[in-house]
């Protein structure tokens, strides 16, 4: 191309003519630009449609108009405390619950805080109950009787959730914080007006009476039973203020990222989580008869009987992932003869530098089969679930004969 010569471009200047259609284009996008910073100025939903989104984590679905950014709490907020463990004050304080039974109670303090519109103080630890803690469930060991445990009897509840993230939802903070000591101390100078200590108050009643209302601290006695006993109406639904997904979807960061890892490996996928261990316990009556309170459990939880089950949901040829506390090597062999298995003991070298507990491994666990494209549990949550049988999930305490053989007229 050939230099402009810039004595012949001075000595022949030529007027510059205005096209139509760039005064109009020009017009379009200043018109354009005042409308997106009217609406930008009114209308949240409108920034965050013109602006340009991270892809939609966990944690934007979960709330995608909150950034990630730390809530900062102060002496301005009120804050509702429980106790320094699960359930205790109570009948379960020494024997130590398993993780769900644990995240039940949590699960109900949460639901009060976000009730009441206080600040939750969690536990910073949770107990781990050394029936649950084996680590055979990972490693597959071959002598249940001789299995090494995890060694810790407690884990830190930043371990196990987000709990930035579960303060988007409900404010937390722990109980092992400076907050939650100058909460302490503030309350104890203010005395009765800066403290309430409560036991058998519904939660309508502190909303309700204004006596609560501007305290900074509400320190509740919960039920003795447990802590999930204070939200026994949850049958009534329009009392559910926390669906049962909410606390496994809240896993700490580096649980999630670990069960991506293994998602991703996994690729299309289905799941069945096979609940067996003390959920098939049996014992003797005065007769030497041996009862159980699941009396199909046993049976429906056999490879057998799971091939049978799921036929009608899972295609053959599927890649199916079993999460179970069933520690008999080759248990679930069976199934391989429809269906490519996978376990969390095939990820090993994604899960070996994260795992500590197995309260841990089946946080992950639950992750990968709630990504699962069908996911059959071993009891109905909900009426909608896939289960594997169809015994309740909830103790009748009515302990009866098990049943091991398919009985006239029933369904597999």
């Amino acid at each position: 191309m050939a230099m402009i010569d810039n004595k012949t471009q001075k000595s022949k200047p030529t007027k510059p003519k205005s096209s139509p259609s760039k005064l109009f284009l020009i017009t379009l996008i200043l018109t354009l630009i005042v409308l997106v910073f009217i609406f930008s100025s009114n209308n949240d939903d409108f920034t965050n449609w013109v602006s340009f989104s991270p892809p939609k984590t966990l944690h934007n679905l979960i709330n995608p108009n909150t950034q990630m950014m730390k809530k900062v709490h102060t002496l301005n907020d009120n804050y509702l405390y429980w106790g320094n463990r699960i359930d205790c004050p109570g009948k379960h304080c020494d024997s130590c619950e398993g993780l769900g039974h644990q995240e039940s109670s949590l699960r109900c303090a949460l639901e009060e805080a976000m009730f009441l519109k206080r600040t939750f103080v969690m536990p910073s630890r949770m107990c781990i109950n050394p029936i649950h803690n084996k680590k055979g469930i990972l490693h597959h060991s071959s002598n249940a009787n001789q299995e090494e445990g995890w060694t810790a009897s407690s884990c830190s509840m930043e371990s196990l959730y987000d709990i930035e993230l579960i303060s988007e939802t409900v404010p937390v903070i722990l109980d092992n914080s400076k907050m939650w000591h100058r909460v302490m101390s503030t309350s104890m100078k203010l005395e009765a007006q800066g403290i309430a200590h409560v036991a058998g108050v519904s939660r309508v009643d502190l909303k309700e009476d204004s006596h609560y209302n501007n305290l900074l601290l509400i320190n509740r006695t919960a039920s003795p039973l447990s802590w999930f006993m204070e939200c026994k109406d949850r049958k009534n639904r329009s009392a559910i203020m926390l669906p049962y997904s909410f606390l496994p979807s809240m896993a700490a960061s580096k649980l999630r990222d670990a069960a991506d890892k293994i998602k991703v490996q996994l690729g299309d996928y289905d799941a069945i989580h096979v609940r067996r261990g003390d959920k098939i316990k049996t014992r003797k009556d005065r007769f030497g008869v041996a009862r159980s309170l699941h009396p199909h459990l046993d049976r429906d939880t056999r490879a057998e009987f799971i091939l049978r089950r799921i036929a009608k949901w899972v295609p053959p040829g599927r890649t199916l992932f079993i999460a179970s506390n069933e520690r008999t090597p080759g248990f679930f062999s069976p199934l391989a003869v429809r269906y490519r298995m996978a376990y969390s003991s095939n990820y090993s070298e994604i899960l070996d530098p994260v795992i500590e507990n197995n309260y841990q491994l089946f946080m992950i666990e639950r992750l990968i089969m709630m990504g699962a494209k069908t996911f059959i549990r071993t009891f109905k949550e909900d009426d909608t679930d896939l289960a594997l049988t169809d015994d309740s999930k909830k103790n009748t305490k009515v302990w009866k004969i098990p049943v091991y053989t398919m009985e006239d007229g029933e369904s597999t």
